[in-house]
Parts: structure tokens; C-alpha cells; sequence
């Protein structure tokens, strides 16, 4: 039977995936100070059953497993991150723990997820620094790209997976396109339970999104009344009020007028400024009310705030923001609203369940083997290359 452990899962949707693919839970979890508060979430929903070791206050594996996967921080690659670049200390937990994993543990496989842009040139010193780690104790490395979309999911955002392995050799994983994927709608439903909960009853914005003064302009000056239902039903893909204005060809210093009327005087000024922007050549930031139909862009950001239901006047509950991110139903998140952005620090469940099979499917000696110290495997082009084929990711991506 397959061993594994985790290590920095901050709230488990990597670990959970792996999970439904052996059937046991992890033999433990390490993890740093940083990321306890993280970690207590799946420590929770383990019914803190799970041994848990704290690297930087004496804890220590306790045994030897197969298989260790990890979930480290990366915004110093993140292109949501203002700061990210390739040398940033952020990066040092990625380095950190594959020096404890690959030099103290051993196991025959360790993989983490992290962000795209680790595929790419400006990730590259990244690589090379895990590849030299991994080559001192014996393992190749490979990487995976993909997107979430491709694995069924309802949002498009890019996923990257690194991978060591034991040997002299590296794996070709299968390439995955699910076209059978579910709509943001049918996913935000699929969350009702039968018994409501408090992850239920628990909204991640309490006002009404026809209440937002862009989107009741929408409804009741450029539509001519309908309800949140209705324009749902009218649109074809994802919006938001913002959007919706400028797609219609609708000027801000008009929408002016309408929030002076209707006694938004706080907003007037604020649209003749957007106006003057958008007519200089400027941008707007637009992270407001989201009406998500088919498919959303990454759950993050403003996202899990902002996303409405697509049959009811409201915003998402936590328990619909979890199935985003596919947790399972009995999760809990503890500590309300203002932990809601750890659903988001967190690999969609089934993506990483398509990964852990994959390692499993290695592990039972049924996936093809190159030799090779390096190779990188593109789903969205399905395109795979190994040294000493084209020498950097720039060459490849």
C-alpha cells in the first residue's frame, strides 16, 4: 500500500486529491509556524487525527513514505503579486522544504504545485536551483502546465506541477481536455446540500448584488427594470457592470447623471474621472459584482467576494466557494469571512487528483519512462520535451 505525507498543505485540497486516489489519509503533515494557520483547516477536517510536526520547532518525519506533495507559497511568481520575482524570499520555502524532503526524507516521489510562471524563463532560476537539488540526492524533475478548465472545472487559471523522481528516469504523464466540464451555474448549484450548514448560511458578502449602484444602473436604466435573474439569463458568458457599460458603448459621464439622480452623490465624481481615463487612453480597475455564466477566470482576488448566484440575488455562500475549488461537502472552514481567501491559496481537488494518478500509475510501473534528467509536459499544447532536447523553458514556452 502506498505511504504518503504532505508537508506545508496550507488547507488541503492537494492532499484531499491524493487522498481519493489511495483511500487513506496522509501518515502526517510537517509544515512551518507561518502556515499553521492554514494547515488547522485540514488538520480540522482530519479531526486533528493526523500527526502534525512543525519543522521550525523540533518536529521531524517520523518515518519514511512514498510520497510527500506540497503546496508552497509562491508569490514570488505570482502575477498577482505586485513584487513577485524570481528572487524573492518567498521563494525560499519551495527551496526549503525540497532540501528537507529530497535530503532527509527520501521518498520515492515528491511533487507540489505552483505558479505558471514557474514555466517559464523567469521562473528558471527557480529550476535550476530545485534541479540541483534533486540531482545531489539522486532524483530528475519534471514539470507539468495545464489549466484548470482542461481538468472540468468552471474557471480558467493555469496551474503548474513540479515533480521529483527517484532514479535516472522521468515520467510521461497522461494529457487531459475534459470536455464534459461543468458550468460556473451548475457548479455554484451543485453545492446545495440536503441539510444546510453553517458553511451554508454563511455569505461571503452580505448586501444584495442589485444593490451595487453600476449594476442597478444596469438592470434599471440600460435594461429597463429586469430582476438579477433575468439579466443572468440574458447574458451569454461572465460580466460585471463595469464591463457590461463599456460593451454597450455607454460614456461614464452619462452613468454621472444617472447616480446624481438617484442619489449616489459619492460615485458622480468618481464616473466624470473614469471617463476622462477611459477617453485618455486609460484603464479602470473592475473588480466589482461578478455575474458568472459558463465559466469565471481564476478564483481569487475579488472573486470569491464579488461572485453572485446565478438564480438568486445574492453573493456566493462559503459551502458554493469551497465547490469551486471542489473541497468536499464536510469541509469546514474555520474562522468565517475572513479566512475565505485560504479556499482560494489552494489546488482545486480534482486537478490535483488527475496529478496524484498519474504518480500512482508511475509508482505501479504503468506510465512510459524516459531517461533524463529534466523534462517539461505542456497539456494545453500537449507537447512534451526532455533534455537534451531544447535546453531552456524560454526555448520550449
Amino acid at each position: 500500500m502506498t505511504k504518503y505525507a504532505s508537508i506545508v498543505p496550507l488547507i488541503g485540497g492537494e492532499t484531499i486529491g491524493m487522498q481519493q486516489v489511495w483511500g487513506t489519509r496522509p501518515e502526517y503533515i510537517l509544515s512551518y509556524s507561518p502556515f499553521e494557520a492554514n494547515d488547522r483547516q485540514l488538520l480540522n477536517y482530519y479531526n486533528n487525527d493526523v500527526p502534525y510536526y512543525k519543522l521550525d520547532q523540533g518536529g521531524s518525519a517520523p518515518y519514511r513514505v512514498d510520497v510527500v506533495n506540497t503546496v508552497c507559497p509562491c508569490a514570488g511568481l505570482s502575477s498577482l503579486s505586485p513584487t513577485s520575482n524570481s528572487n524573492s524570499d518567498h521563494n525560499d520555502w519551495m527551496i526549503k522544504s525540497a532540501e528537507y524532503v529530497l535530503e532527509e526524507m527520501q521518498p520515492t516521489v515528491f511533487w507540489g504545485e505552483n505558479a505558471p510562471r514557474l514555466a517559464s524563463k523567469m521562473g528558471e532560476p527557480i529550476v535550476n536551483k530545485l534541479r540541483k537539488i534533486g540531482k545531489k540526492n539522486g532524483y530528475t524533475m519534471s514539470i507539468y502546465k495545464t489549466k484548470s478548465i482542461l481538468h472540468g472545472l468552471s474557471q480558467i487559471r493555469d496551474r503548474c506541477f513540479y515533480f521529483f523522481w527517484k532514479g535516472n528516469e522521468v515520467p510521461v504523464f497522461a494529457f487531459y481536455k475534459n470536455l464534459l466540464r461543468e458550468t460556473i451555474e451548475e457548479t455554484i448549484r451543485g453545492a446545495a446540500t440536503n441539510e444546510p450548514d453553517e458553511m451554508t448560511e454563511l455569505q461571503c458578502k452580505t448586501t444584495k448584488p442589485s444593490e451595487n449602484p453600476y449594476y442597478r444602473f444596469v438592470l434599471e436604466e440600460m435594461e429597463g427594470g429586469i430582476t438579477h435573474q433575468e439579466f443572468f439569463n440574458k447574458i451569454e458568458k461572465t460580466t460585471n457592470p463595469l464591463h457590461y457599460i463599456e460593451d454597450k458603448g455607454v460614456k461614464y459621464k452619462d452613468v454621472s447623471l444617472w447616480m446624481k439622480a438617484n442619489g449616489y452623490d459619492h460615485l458622480v465624481e468618481k464616473c466624470v474621472k473614469m471617463h476622462e481615463k477611459l477617453e485618455s487612453g486609460g484603464n479602470l480597475m473592475r473588480k466589482t459584482t461578478e455575474i458568472g455564466k459558463n465559466y469565471i477566470g481564476a478564483f481569487v482576488g475579488h472573486f470569491p467576494m464579488e461572485l453572485t448566484h446565478p438564480d438568486q440575488d445574492r453573493y456566493i455562500n462559503v459551502r458554493e466557494a469551497l465547490e469551486i475549488m471542489k473541497m468536499p461537502k464536510d469541509f469546514q472552514l474555520q474562522g468565517g469571512k475572513k479566512n475565505v481567501n485560504m479556499i482560494c491559496q489552494n489546488v482545486p481537488v480534482t486537478t490535483a487528483r488527475d496529478m496524484a494518478f498519474n504518480v500512482s500509475a508511475y509508482l505501479g510501473g504503468h506510465l512510459t519512462t524516459h531517461k533524463s534528467d529534466f523534462a517539461v509536459q505542456d497539456n494545453k499544447t500537449t507537447k512534451f520535451w526532455k533534455e537534451p532536447e531544447p535546453s531552456t523553458l524560454e526555448e520550449f514556452f
